[in-house]
């Protein structure tokens, strides 16, 4: 799968569990480890693990296993690395300290 329909498939398994605030991020000029990030909130730890885990979880079934997952036991910033993207799902409060918006922008 191209990295764009990718990160639309991605974008669209988020909007399937009401993420908030979805932000997609090329970064295809600045990083050679993924074409782009996508970065949303959850508005709890049950809530960012079930975002991450469906992701994951439809990604798999479409045939794309992802790379790693991290930060499911603490729940408050799990990411899903599939390769072309990357996925990141946060709580407000870890969003707003890590601002990786600005950080990549």
């Amino acid at each position: 799968m191209q990295a764009e329909a990718l990160r639309d498939f991605i974008i669209d398994k988020a909007d399937d569990l009401k993420a908030r605030d979805i932000r997609v991020l090329d970064v295809r000029k600045k990083s050679d480890i993924a074409d782009f990030l996508v970065i949303c909130s959850g508005n709890s730890k049950t809530h960012v693990r079930s975002i991450a885990g469906h992701i994951g979880l439809a990604a798999k079934n479409a045939g794309l296993a992802p790379l790693g997952t991290e930060g499911e036991i603490d729940g408050e910033w799990v990411l899903v690395d599939l390769g072309d993207v990357i996925v990141h799902v946060m709580q407000d409060e870890i969003r707003d300290f890590y601002q990786l918006e600005k950080l990549w922008g």
